[in-house]
């Protein structure tokens, strides 16, 4: 279909989009229903969001068509909120490109490269350091760090904690130093001799851990599974225990796009809010750390409106719509994104 072809369902599409977050939730809460209406909806708002995304690929703002960035780009990173904007960036199209990862509109793309850019800008990238990761899961950026230099430590779940099993059954569990290893990004011989692994509980950091030695720690969309938002909370501020005067913490978790009013803060997964980041800046202040400025802005973009619906995935994996954006979810009635925090150590 052309642009002139296009012009008419955008519109509507727009015009739903713009009933905001009333408009939102019906829309989560019929998804949430197990109707054929439900199912068709569902199915129609996946199909209009990949022609969304298809037309930014074709401009070359995102996608496969994106001209990798050569360099990395100094851009002052702080904490804040998965946005379009940032999935169309040089700096988030490099990391993809050091990752092998393709620059699309979905918000674990941006999760990683967050974590790549923050830590960069902050200098951690080198063979002088020393990182702690948690809930690595089979994440690539242990390797990935490897590659820079930086020795590194990388703990799950041990393979006989009853919560590990969920994990395990959809492969995103480490328990073993192989579950790491990613070819394209490091050597053998080099992942072998700076990554090492060790299963831990992010709920009790053991003391061995948080002897103020690592440089860095980070977590990737794990502390919102650890049963409840102050469980969540204590891990961030316990983790900082384990870095050296002046090293820096990332974390990456899920967000309820709700400023006030109800969330989940219990279960297999909670959503943090407006006001926990809050509390948890003026608790980290009180003990001498600095949350970097958070930026709650929803963004401008059209896919920051765009609300994905579930199924996110097939059984194998596969999209069910190719190429349907997912920097916002629907979680029940809520809306969800992710977000990210950087935290400097009191010196």
């Amino acid at each position: 279909m052309d642009k002139q072809g296009m012009a008419g369902p955008l519109r509507r599409v727009m015009a739903l989009f713009a009933r905001g977050r009333q408009g939102v939730a019906e829309i989560a809460s019929r998804a949430a229903r197990p109707s054929a209406e439900a199912r068709h909806a569902a199915w129609n708002t996946k199909v209009l969001g990949s022609a969304f995304a298809r037309q930014l690929y074709a401009s070359g703002a995102a996608g496969p068509g994106v001209r990798p960035q050569s360099f990395p780009v100094q851009v002052r990173l702080t904490s804040g909120l998965c946005r379009q904007a940032d999935i169309e960036q040089p700096w988030l199209h490099y990391w993809c490109s050091r990752l092998g990862m393709m620059p699309i509109y979905h918000r674990k793309v941006w999760e990683d490269c967050f974590v790549a850019q923050a830590l960069w800008e902050a200098g951690m990238l080198n063979n002088r350091r020393r990182a702690l990761g948690f809930a690595v899961g089979r994440e690539m950026l242990p390797a990935f760090f490897a590659a820079h230099g930086v020795e590194v430590l990388a703990t799950d779940l041990g393979a006989q904690d009853q919560k590990a099993r969920g994990w395990q059954d959809t492969g995103q569990h480490a328990s073993e130093i192989d579950h790491l290893f990613w070819p394209t990004l490091v050597e053998r011989e080099v992942f072998d001799q700076r990554v090492t692994f060790q299963p831990a509980d992010m709920r009790r950091i053991p003391d061995a851990m948080a002897d103020g030695s690592r440089d860095f720690v980070w977590s990737v969309c794990s502390l919102e599974h650890l049963g409840s938002i102050q469980a969540g909370l204590d891990f961030v501020v316990r983790a900082m225990d384990c870095l050296r005067p002046g090293g820096i913490a990332v974390h990456t978790t899920e967000f309820n796009m709700a400023a006030d009013g109800p969330t989940l803060d219990g279960g297999s997964t909670v959503l943090f809010q407006r006001r926990h980041i809050e509390a948890l800046g003026e608790r980290l202040a009180e003990a001498g750390h600095e949350l970097l400025p958070v930026d709650f802005h929803p963004g401008r973009g059209v896919l920051d409106q765009f609300v994905d619906l579930p199924p996110f995935s097939e059984e194998d994996g596969a999209l069910p719509v190719a190429d349907t954006p997912h920097l916002r979810l629907a979680m029940g009635e809520h809306v969800a994104t992710s977000i990210g925090l950087i935290i400097r150590k009191a010196r």
